[in-house]
């Protein structure tokens, strides 16, 4: 088994155990140093974007004072959800290894089924509603945004 692989495996049990999160896992590395080491922390922080990549990430980022960890690679012990690989991306992280899949994790009731047809268009939440409101206003913020001199893109 992949070693890094195995470190994420270790810390999905280790979360499970404590009762933190679901069966998740996750590593960072760079030029084969561990970075961070993670598990999913939804139950223990009441956090639902407490999953194992975005806890990974955080921990990278604040150990490399920088947002952006392109020359990163992460081992994650399941396919990320959307929200998950959406954080991978804008950390600019461009290796992503994994373990299980989606369906995998559906049989442990973790289904993103829905968010992905959400997102393509072909399902309508029950729950969420969008409407877009104030519109011109917000979108100021960005005419102020482009005028900030001393903006740092990410």
């Amino acid at each position: 088994m992949n070693q890094y692989m195995q470190l994420a495996v270790e810390a999905a049990k280790k979360g499970m155990k404590a009762s933190q999160g679901g069966p998740f896992g996750a590593v960072i590395v760079r030029n084969g140093e561990v970075i961070a080491v993670a598990h999913n922390e939804v139950l223990g922080t009441n956090d639902p974007t407490a999953h194992a990549e975005v806890a990974a990430i955080r921990k990278a980022t604040a150990k490399l004072g920088r947002f952006h960890i392109p020359d990163c690679e992460i081992y994650s012990t399941c396919e990320p959800c959307p929200m998950c690989l959406a954080a991978i991306h804008w950390a600019g992280i461009r290796k992503l290894y994994f373990g299980a899949d989606r369906h995998d994790s559906a049989i442990g009731n973790f289904d993103d089924l829905f968010i992905y047809q959400l997102m393509e268009g072909s399902a309508d939440s029950p729950l969420l509603h969008p409407e877009i409101i104030d519109r011109k206003e917000c979108a100021e913020l960005f005419h102020l945004w482009n005028e900030k001199e001393d903006r740092v893109m990410y």
